[in-house]
C-alpha cells in the first residue's frame, strides 16, 4: 500500500498531544479530588464510577481520528482492471508439419482446441483478430470484440505447405496499423492503444521474409510478440509413404521474441498450450493500476467516532 498524500500524517502529532493532554487531566482531576474531598463522606455520596469503560468514549474517538487521518493521506494500492481498447493478433501455423501426432491428437486440432478456449477466456473489452499462415499468411478475423467470428474461423482453419513466419508477423503488424488509424479516426484519439502479437508456430520459417526482419519492423512499432513453440522434437509427418521429421525450431522463435521485447514459451501438449494462454491472457486482458483504497478507512473512522460519541453519552452524559 502506497499513500498520494503522506504530509497528512502530521496530523498524528496533533493526535499524541491530545492522548498527552487527555492523560494529563485524568491526573489533575485525580489530585485535586485527593486534596480536597473528605474521603469517607466521597464514598457514601458520590456515584459509583464507571472504572476502566470512562476511557472507552476518548479511545473510540481516538481510533476513529487514526483511521480518519490515514483516510485523508490517500491510501492507494495495485488492482488488477481490464483493458478495453488492447488489440491483440493471434497468429496460427496450419503448415503440413502441424499433422505431427506426437500431440494428440495432432498439432494442429490441439492447436486449435487451446485456441478456442483463449479466444472464450480473453478480455472482453479487447479487440482480437486472427492471421493463420503457411506459404503465405492470411488475416482471417480483423481485430473485434466480438468472439464467435475468430472461434469461427479457427475451427475451419486447414493444412497448407511451406511456412512464412516472418510474413504472419508482418501481417499482424499491418493489420494493427490499419486497425488503430481506424480507431483514431472514430474517436479522436491520438495515441493508439496497445497491442501485442500472439504467434504459435511449430515449424522453421521456409519461405518469405526472416524471422529477424520481422521482428525488427515489430521492435519498431513498439509490439511485442508473444511466442509459443507448440510439439516436441519427435514429430513426424508421413508424406508420400516417407516418414519425416518435424522438430521444434525454438532457435528462431526465441529470436522473435527476444528482438520484439516480448516473450517465449513452451507448450508440449493441448494442457500445457492451455496454460500459456490463460497466462497470456491474464498479461494481454488485464493491467495493474494504483486505485485509491481510502473509502474503507473513512468509514470505518467515521463510524469509530460515532460510536465514540455515544459512548461518551452512556457513561458520562456528555460528549468527550
Amino acid at each position: 500500500m502506497r499513500f498520494a498524500h503522506p504530509a497528512w500524517f502530521l496530523l498524528g502529532i496533533a493526535l499524541l498531544a491530545v492522548l498527552v493532554g487527555y492523560l494529563l487531566a485524568l491526573r489533575r482531576a485525580r489530585r485535586y479530588t485527593l486534596r480536597f474531598a473528605n474521603l469517607e463522606l466521597l464514598e457514601k455520596v458520590a456515584p459509583k464510577r464507571p472504572g476502566l469503560a470512562r476511557h472507552i468514549p476518548v479511545a473510540g474517538l481516538m481510533v476513529g481520528l487514526i483511521l480518519l487521518t490515514v483516510a485523508l493521506s490517500g491510501p492507494t494500492d495495485e488492482v488488477k482492471v481490464p483493458r478495453n481498447r488492447a488489440t491483440v493478433m493471434l497468429a496460427i501455423d496450419v503448415s503440413l508439419s502441424m499433422e505431427a501426432t506426437d500431440v494428440a491428437p495432432n498439432r494442429l486440432d490441439a492447436a486449435k482446441s487451446a485456441a478456442e478456449q483463449f479466444v472464450q477466456d480473453l478480455t472482453p473489452g479487447v479487440n482480437l483478430g486472427l492471421v493463420s499462415f503457411a506459404g503465405i499468411s492470411t488475416v482471417l478475423v480483423s481485430p473485434t470484440t466480438e468472439r464467435a467470428p475468430v472461434t469461427a474461423a479457427i475451427g475451419a482453419l486447414k493444412l497448407d505447405e511451406r511456412t512464412a513466419t516472418g510474413e504472419a508477423v508482418i501481417s499482424c503488424l499491418q493489420t494493427i496499423e490499419l486497425f488503430s488509424r481506424t480507431i483514431a479516426t472514430a474517436d479522436g484519439s491520438t495515441e493508439a492503444p496497445p497491442a501485442r502479437i500472439v504467434l504459435m508456430t511449430d515449424g522453421k520459417r521456409t519461405v518469405g521474409r526472416t524471422e529477424e526482419e520481422a521482428a525488427q519492423m515489430a521492435a519498431a512499432a513498439k509490439i511485442p510478440v508473444s511466442v509459443i513453440a507448440f510439439g516436441t522434437n519427435h514429430g513426424t509427418i508421413t508424406t508420400e509413404g516417407q516418414e519425416i521429421p518435424v522438430p521444434l525450431d525454438t532457435t528462431a522463435m526465441k529470436q522473435i521474441a527476444q528482438i520484439s521485447g516480448g516473450d517465449f514459451h513452451t507448450a508440449a501438449s493441448e494442457e500445457e498450450l492451455k496454460s500459456v494462454y490463460a497466462e497470456l491472457g491474464e498479461q494481454i486482458g488485464y493491467e495493474t493500476k494504483d486505485e485509491d483504497v481510502s473509502r474503507p478507512w473513512m468509514i470505518a473512522g467515521t463510524i469509530l467516532v460515532l460510536l465514540g460519541a455515544a459512548a461518551g453519552l452512556v457513561f458520562g452524559a456528555r460528549i468527550p
